[in-house]
């Protein structure tokens, strides 16, 4: 199925989609938006502030009663407040960390807790905390179709960026591993299409962050003593340069677990294996 912006596409019963126009290198096609309910009471991740998107959102559920969030970066969160403000439905999410790359506007009226379940329209939808891409990441799980709202946790094709020194790689991988428990039966990922094959997806981008914590040891192991930015190079070779600024912030993520897990030690801007 193709995803357009701003037609409304169902994917499950009760659920659908609305694509934000905001595609970029960032986020891909754009940010899924998720409405819930037949017709629609809750929206979830809301995504950016544009007018056109709003209109969208408001079009096909003018009877908003709840708006949850995954997390506070830019595109999934600032069309909160003007939604609430327009329907009075309630927020509901964790506040944004103080990191500056968050969106300020959005302040919870209910921050959830881990296993809460709320009514969705007399549907369970559960909150999964799961912080690593952001301190206050939170996945959804619908439980009735056992539909996982991953957020930024898990995308198509792709494992999204650690952003230090708000994001935590142990905490990361211990979020991934702990969603597998929750036996989902498919991915609705913030961006990009839903994931059919969801434990497969998760070993995925688990394979993948093992690989990349390899490579930054055997660099490191060669190197003796490196930077950061001496690391950047052999560690994301398979990556393009126009990305290095982004793979350099998951880069100190590694190197912080790495530090955690006393394999490698810091010293001043100089690494080096233990």
């Amino acid at each position: 199925m193709s995803i357009t912006p701003g037609r409304v596409q169902s994917i499950a019963p009760g659920v659908h989609r609305l694509l934000a126009p905001n595609a970029s290198m960032m986020t891909g096609p754009g940010t899924n938006t998720w409405l819930l309910g037949d017709p629609p009471v809750a929206v979830l991740d809301p995504g950016p502030d544009l007018p056109a998107h709003l209109d969208a959102i408001l079009a096909a559920a003018p009877a908003l009663e709840a708006i949850f969030v995954t997390h506070t970066h830019a595109d999934h969160s600032p069309a909160a407040a003007p939604l609430a403000a327009r329907t009075g439905a309630q927020l509901i999410g964790r506040p944004p960390p103080d990191d500056g790359r968050q969106d300020l506007s959005f302040v919870p009226q209910v921050v959830p807790a881990r296993d809460q379940v709320f009514d969705v329209g007399g549907r369970r939808l559960r909150a999964i905390d799961t912080p690593g891409h952001a301190s206050n990441h939170v996945c959804w799980l619908l439980e009735d179709e056992r539909l996982l709202f991953s957020g930024d946790h898990i995308l198509e094709g792709v494992t999204p960026v650690i952003l230090v020194p708000d994001g935590d790689m142990t905490a990361y991988l211990e979020a991934l591993e702990r969603l597998k428990t929750y036996a989902p039966r498919a991915i609705a990922p913030g961006h990009g299409r839903v994931l059919d094959s969801p434990l497969r997806e998760i070993g995925r981008v688990i394979a993948h962050r093992h690989a990349r914590e390899a490579r930054v040891l055997a660099a490191l192991g060669a190197l003796r003593q490196a930077t950061l930015d001496e690391l950047l190079g052999p560690v994301y070779a398979d990556v393009p340069r126009e990305r290095h600024a982004l793979a350099r912030l998951t880069l100190e993520a590694h190197l912080d677990k790495l530090e955690c897990d006393g394999r490698v030690r810091r010293a001043g801007d100089l690494w080096h294996v233990v």
